[in-house]
């Protein structure tokens, strides 16, 4: 790449990250008259608020607010916004969270009245449109994913993992049978051992094969009277899809056990496979992640979760119901399952992220669902391909919705992942995820989503082969990065860059 290639795209990175790097408190910028409204001029009595209000409610340390203009208010709040990455801003390759662009017209469903400003609390009479929407997204969650039933109470991913297994737990003691070890891969997600665990249960790790994936003789050989079943993520997080997952289900079902599938992945096999008819018998589904709702900016999470017949008296409580005409026809909330493990979330759930996936899913459709899935499989193989040159590629084979790549092909420079990842900031990009999965050193977890065109992938596979040039040329460059942020990279050392593995897999992967 010439000097001046370089410049222009560090001059691209440089100004996605904003104009200015101090930005002054409002309270630093105040100036005593300056005022953002205009009202008229007070025409009831005044009200002191120690006449209203209890004296243990005034405070009188309260400082004064800032006196600032409309327009000063509103460019301060836009300027900061301009220093974070948005998935509005450009590719967002984080693998494993699929962060997809998010249609606006989503937004402007949730947005509508009747959903926006309904109170969580009033009666199911004037809740209809909401349970009916809510019934449907079930109806549409189960049917995607082959499985029987969906509760979408549980408030995010980690919760609806968290869900299934309690499930699994409750299904095993109904029947007399209590067992007290998981299967979880090497692989998993770290919220697997984690939900596991929460559940009294002790996590056996399965060791991946050379090829990345389960293989039957592992979990055959671990397979006991004890195992309260295996914890599976379909494609897996290195981004392979588990192509033995069928016999893999048939040797769990043949000891008693039962199969959780994490979600996080679908995106990966919308319209294309489903879970539950590769034997699964619960599962989460991640909807910030799969269905549209904006992802990784801070706002609440929705992680449903659907179950075979076999699991659905343990769903959590209430489900929507759709009521018969002796009950007066509509929808109400159903508390009536002597066996559920409870409750898991205040009301209804988080609402507002069910009407984002409803609108989303009626949007594309079933051939809209199943293009998203091999536009994000296309788009991984291609930048897997664009790399592996540069990059080292720790699995062979076709990928699914996500490429994992390693900096062990840099090494003899002394440039690790991490350098990588903060001078990827310079290009305007946000880093992959890194170091994730545990089973690859070094990793850079890749995963770009179905919403990139072709230019937008080619302008970041130059960004990571410049960058893999410049290791060679001039490390240092690399070890300093990034260059253009606020704050320069925190005094790290060497032997902090690679995380310590608190969950050690038994595997020599």
């Amino acid at each position: 790449m010439s000097n001046s290639q370089r410049t222009g795209i560090e001059a691209l990175g440089h100004a996605t990250r904003g104009l200015a790097w101090e930005e002054p408190l409002l309270f630093e910028r105040s100036r005593p008259g300056a005022v953002g409204y205009s009202q008229d001029p007070l025409d009831v009595p005044a009200v002191e608020a120690s006449d209203v209000l209890p004296a243990d409610w005034l405070r009188d340390d309260i400082p004064e607010l800032p006196e600032l203009s409309e327009v000063e208010v509103v460019r301060h709040f836009t300027r900061i916004s301009t220093w974070n990455y948005a998935v509005d801003l450009g590719l967002y390759p984080l693998g494993s969270c699929t962060m997809k662009y998010n249609p606006k017209l989503n937004e402007q469903v949730a947005r509508l009245p009747g959903f926006a400003a309904s109170h969580p609390m009033q009666p199911a009479a004037l809740s209809q449109g909401m349970l009916e929407l809510m019934a449907r997204l079930e109806t549409f969650l189960a049917e995607i994913s082959g499985m029987d039933r969906v509760s979408l109470q549980p408030a995010a991913g980690a919760q609806g993992e968290l869900a299934g297994i309690m499930m699994i737990r409750a299904y095993h003691e109904h029947r007399g049978d209590r067992r007290s070890q998981v299967l979880i891969p090497d692989s998993a997600h770290g919220t697997n051992p984690a939900s596991a665990a929460l559940n009294g249960y002790e996590c056996v790790p399965v060791p991946t094969g050379p090829d990345g994936m389960l293989h039957p003789e592992a979990v055959a050989e671990r397979m006991t009277p004890e195992v309260a079943g295996l914890m599976i993520t379909n494609p897996n997080t290195l981004g392979l899809f588990e192509q033995h997952i069928a016999r893999l289900c048939e040797i769990v079902h043949a000891g008693g056990g039962l199969i959780y599938c994490d979600g996080a992945n679908l995106n990966a096999m919308l319209g294309v496979t489903r879970p539950g008819d590769q034997g699964v018998d619960v599962m989460h589904f991640n909807l910030h992640k799969t269905f549209s709702t904006p992802h990784g900016g801070g706002g609440p999470g929705s992680g449903p979760v659907g179950v075979k017949n076999i699991l659905a008296p343990f769903l959590p409580t209430p489900l929507v119901r759709k009521t018969g005409e002796d009950e007066g026809a509509g929808y109400r909330l159903d508390y009536e399952l002597p066996l559920s493990i409870g409750r898991l979330h205040g009301n209804l759930g988080n609402v507002a992220m069910l009407v984002r996936a409803f609108a989303y899913i009626r949007s594309l459709g079933p051939d809209g669902l199943r293009r998203c899935a091999e536009m994000a499989v296309l788009n991984a193989n291609y930048l897997k391909t664009r790399l592996a040159k540069s990059f080292h590629v720790p699995y062979e084979g076709r990928v699914m919705h996500e490429c994992v790549l390693s900096d062990q092909g840099l090494e003899d420079t002394g440039v690790t992942t991490l350098d990588v990842a903060k001078r990827l900031i310079d290009y305007g990009y946000h880093p992959p995820t890194i170091y994730f999965p545990l089973v690859v050193h070094g990793a850079l977890m890749i995963e770009p989503t179905e919403s990139e065109s072709l230019e937008g992938l080619d302008r970041f596979a130059e960004a990571l082969l410049a960058i893999a040039r410049e290791a060679r040329e001039d490390p240092a460059l690399l070890h300093g990065a990034p260059h253009y942020t606020p704050r320069s990279r925190l005094d790290e050392t060497r032997a902090a860059r690679r995380p310590v593995l608190r969950w050690q897999p038994d595997s020599s992967s």
